[in-house]
């Protein structure tokens, strides 16, 4: 249960919201006991009186007070189910939005080589089924097997009103027996099971999508058939194993259901005797046993929720491992440099984890209001560095302490946004006027004053809509707009002509005053203007 604890205390994050939910769904399961309890009692009464009157004794029923009861459970059975399923889906769907921030947050601060030991398959099987497993969490397991034991115990405190104590314990025990068997028993008969199935259909699904993506190359190769044929039968596991984990969840539903039965029997077995001597009255006999018999409703839903809890706790595992990931362990932040000082490493190494390291004992210091360039040629190490400054990528050795920077990776990411959404990433708050300025200053201001959108123009996925200069442009006024008082610019200018680039450089400058800049290029024509340049060799 390690694993779910973090995705526990972020759904009991939310205490008013569950209560209130759980309060809906123990009304509507009181109001389905309660249905079926009136309305035993009531049919077994108007049968006595129907008998009694048939023998010639007088007998008289109040119609009212339990047709009005029935009518009621009915009626607050239907409306409680309705409030219930709106308003614990709506709680859901916070839980799921706060799983999804948290993992991205943990996501954001793993190191880039970790995230890059996973493929885009996996990472589609952490974002989709398995977040999905956690965030049905509450409303499949612990809602349903909290409430569950509330009810048998109001029901168990029902008996010892209605029939006596002795009665009440020994219902008691059979339907503990009950819970523990559709809950414990289900988890313990089915986890290794569901974890080792989990992680099939996470393979599987990566192979199916991993099929897709080399079709071409399968094809080609004439391997279409056998690949086909080796996931028909990777797909045939998993549906066996279903198979046996449906088994057994089945099997626990059944003996839950044979012990109900068995409780409710008991019931009206030890009512006989309290109805012989006089104790209750025949329909109060009867009333228990239905109510008892009522439980197997709620109880139905334990087995299968519980043999997918080995399933779920796999996921969280596997989140916890990937998404989180080794956190950098080099200092950085503001507090640890000296005066005026806006960047330190010292004997940093930087290496890609089994890869023979790029640098080992680098140095360098930069004053506030500084600008260095680092040229080299391709494989040397620059985008690498970039991020170990940046803070993606932590380094084997040494220290690193920054300032807050923002950085322009060598690929240009653009979201399937408009140009407002995406330049806004650089500065939430900036004005229309600000960011029609910073498109002056890469040159792309007229490119969208003749679009009809203009700020609100629709880019595509990736930037598709754009050349790949004015998508490299865009990715540069985002990082421009920013206030952070470090910029790492890598390869700033990719796709753009000579007169272009040398055009935006000047206009840089300005923004650029005061700011402690880190551009990184394969030769010093394709920088920004700088006060010195590194040459890495290698």
């Amino acid at each position: 249960m390690r694993d779910l604890k973090p995705w526990l205390e972020l759904i009991f994050r939310r205490p008013g919201r569950l209560v209130i939910g759980g309060v809906l769904i123990l009304a509507t399961l009181l109001s389905g006991v309660g249905l079926l309890a009136v309305s035993g009692w009531f049919i077994t009464e108007t049968a006595l009186v129907g008998l009694l009157l048939a023998a010639g004794v007088v007998a008289t029923i109040n119609l009212y007070v339990p047709g009005g009861a029935i009518r009621f459970f009915a009626v607050s059975r239907t409306v409680f189910r309705y409030l219930e399923r709106v308003y614990n889906h709506d709680t859901v769907l916070r839980l799921l939005t706060d799983i999804r921030v948290a993992l991205f947050k943990g996501l954001s601060s793993a190191s880039r080589s970790h995230r890059k030991e996973l493929t885009g398959a996996q990472w589609l099987s952490r974002l989709t089924s398995d977040v999905d497993a956690l965030d049905t969490l509450y409303l499949r397991l612990i809602a349903p097997a909290a409430l569950a034991a509330l009810v048998t115990v109001l029901v168990v405190v029902l008996t010892a009103v209605l029939f006596d104590l002795r009665t009440a314990m020994l219902v008691g025990l059979v339907l503990l027996a009950a819970f523990l068997f559709a809950t414990v028993g289900t988890y313990l008969r089915t986890r290794q099971l569901a974890a080792k199935q989990s992680d099939r259909q996470e393979a599987l699904r990566t192979a199916v999508i991993e099929h897709i993506e080399g079709f071409a190359e399968l094809t080609a190769a004439g391997r279409t058939g056998k690949h086909a044929a080796w996931l028909m039968r990777q797909a045939h596991k998993v549906t066996s194993e279903q198979a046996e984990a449906d088994s057994r969840a089945g099997w626990h539903l059944a003996g839950s259901h044979l012990l109900i039965n068995l409780s409710a029997i008991l019931a009206l077995w030890a009512g006989f005797a309290l109805f012989r001597a006089g104790l209750i009255s025949g329909p109060v006999l009867v009333l228990l046993p239905i109510a008892l018999l009522g439980l197997a409703e709620i109880y139905a839903m334990l087995p299968d929720a519980f043999a997918k809890l080995g399933a779920t706790m796999a996921s969280a595992a596997r989140l916890n491992r990937d998404c989180r990931g080794d956190q950098p362990t080099a200092a950085s932040g503001a507090p640890d440099l000296p005066a005026n000082a806006a960047l330190v490493a010292t004997d940093l190494m930087v290496k890609h984890a089994g890869h023979v390291p790029l640098f080992t004992h680098f140095d360098l210091t930069l004053k506030a209001g500084d600008r260095v360039g680092i040229v080299g040629h391709s494989g040397s190490g620059k985008s690498s560095l970039a991020d170990v400054f940046a803070g993606l990528l932590p380094p084997a050795n040494g220290r690193l302490a920054t300032q807050d920077r923002v950085y322009l990776t060598q690929k240009t990411v653009l979201f399937e946004d408009t140009l407002r959404a995406n330049l806004l990433l650089g500065s939430p708050k900036a004005s229309e006027t600000e960011l029609w300025r910073i498109l002056e200053v890469v040159e792309l201001a007229e490119r969208f004053a003749s679009e009809p959108d203009q700020l609100d123009t629709w880019l595509g996925s990736s930037g598709s809509r754009l050349s790949g200069g004015e998508a490299r442009r865009v990715a540069l006024a985002r990082v421009l707009l920013s206030s952070a008082p470090v910029v790492i610019l890598d390869e700033p200018f990719t796709g753009l002509d000579s007169g272009t680039r040398a055009r935006i450089a000047g206009r840089m400058d300005a923004l650029l005053e005061g700011k402690t800049v880190i551009s990184l290029a394969h030769g010093p024509d394709a920088l920004p203007g700088t006060d010195r340049v590194i040459h890495l060799t290698g």
